[in-house]
């Protein structure tokens, strides 16, 4: 067998920088108050913004789709694997989107992955947000196509780099369209408008802006009113809808193409039909009412109001992300470490997935929160803040 000893000195060095990572164990539905590592503690780290991933109707989907359907497809979509489930959610994205047409994959990673390079190639250039999401980082490794930077949600910068090649053959912009670690969102309308100087394409990966941004959660193309104007919509459904997958949205003609040469589609079996179901329950309910998208939105204002009141430092957050910056990872773990004694839930944030120097508590509150829930966080935060010398 290998040597691998290298890898205890790659783990020693992570563990010496206090950026290794021990990951805690859920022991209960993800809701507001949840059991990690045997400890009831209240959750304000998950993606569960409209607690739809505990929400009966969507579980009671879940079981219908089973005890008809089975618990999974056998296949990938393009042999035997494509299910009218599979087929409804599509539509229902579609519809619900105001899009041509929708393609549904296992997660919104594949979605990246499925479409970056199957559309992009070594003759065309792809322009990307700086901050813009690892599954976009690798996406465009795999299209051999020139990947180039622009300057973070920063419509000049991206109208220089497009300067610098007029003569590609194809040119896509690529943007999160809310930011997960820092909660800013795209200058999408400016950014929409550079590229349509330069003939390029333009695809936003809207994973934090589906369920949360928009009418009803439409997402941040929504939120901005720039319809038709981009061609790619990435969306996911493992943090707002609450299940699992991801899914491409725009015109027909790129899904068309998307369904007969993108690697997820044709290599990787389909989505179970629970997960199906259940992510169709969410659309319905979100196409019915949005009231659970305001009541997200009123609980952010309220915690994040209440966060700064007691002296913490959020950042630049203009969502219900909210990052509480601490600056230093092993400052950072303790914070964690002494939360989750006093009772929250709330994860350490560092380096690679943050720069070094920008360690965080990356803190999401739900619709599921009550005030008296949220308070709380806040008086557990505030304890801890002064234990450690965040504030003062």
């Amino acid at each position: 067998m290998a040597n691998l000893s290298f890898l205890d000195e790659e783990i020693s060095e992570l563990k010496s920088q206090g950026l290794f990572n021990t990951i805690r164990t859920i022991g209960s539905a993800q809701d507001a108050w949840i059991d990690v590592d045997g400890k009831k503690v209240l959750n304000m780290c998950a993606n569960n913004y409209l607690g739809f991933a505990n929400h009966d109707e969507l579980k009671n989907a879940a079981k219908e789709a089973i005890d008809k359907y089975g618990v999974g497809p056998a296949a990938v979509r393009s042999i035997a694997g494509t299910m009218t489930l599979h087929n409804e959610l599509e539509q229902k994205l579609a519809d619900f989107k105001g899009v041509e047409a929708a393609i549904s994959f296992q997660s919104g990673f594949n979605s990246n992955v499925a479409t970056v390079p199957t559309i992009m190639g070594p003759d065309d250039v792809i322009f990307s947000d700086e901050l813009n999401h690892a599954s976009i980082i690798d996406a465009c490794r795999l299209t051999k196509a020139k990947t180039v930077r622009f300057s973070h949600c920063s419509a000049a910068s991206l109208e220089e780099k497009l300067k610098e090649f007029t003569n590609a053959r194809r040119k896509l912009v690529i943007t999160d369209g809310v930011f997960s670690m820092d909660g800013d969102i795209a200058p999408l309308p400016e950014l929409v408008e550079v590229a349509q100087k330069y003939d390029a394409m333009v695809m936003v990966d809207d994973a934090h802006g589906e369920g949360v941004m928009g009418n009803s959660g439409r997402g941040i193309v929504d939120h901005f009113g720039l319809h038709g104007k981009v061609d790619i919509e990435i969306g996911t459904m493992s943090k707002a809808f609450g299940v699992v997958g991801g899914y491409v949205s725009g015109k027909k003609k790129i899904v068309d193409y998307l369904r007969q040469r993108a690697r997820p589609f044709l290599f990787s079996s389909a989505a179970t039909p629970a997960d199906v179901a259940a992510c169709i329950k969410a659309v319905d309910i979100l196409t019915a009412s949005g009231e659970l998208v305001e009541k997200l939105w009123q609980n952010s204002q309220y915690f994040q109001t209440k966060l700064i009141q007691a002296g913490f430092d959020i950042g630049v957050t203009v969502t219900p992300i909210t990052p509480v910056m601490i600056g230093d990872p092993s400052k950072a773990k303790a914070f964690s470490k002494s939360l989750f004694d006093n009772g929250v839930f709330g994860m350490a944030i560092s380096f690679p997935t943050v720069p070094k120097g920008k360690d965080r508590i990356r803190v999401m509150n739900s619709a599921t929160h009550s005030t008296k829930d949220l308070d709380f966080a806040v008086d557990v935060f505030l304890k801890v803040g002064k234990d450690l010398g965040v504030v003062f």
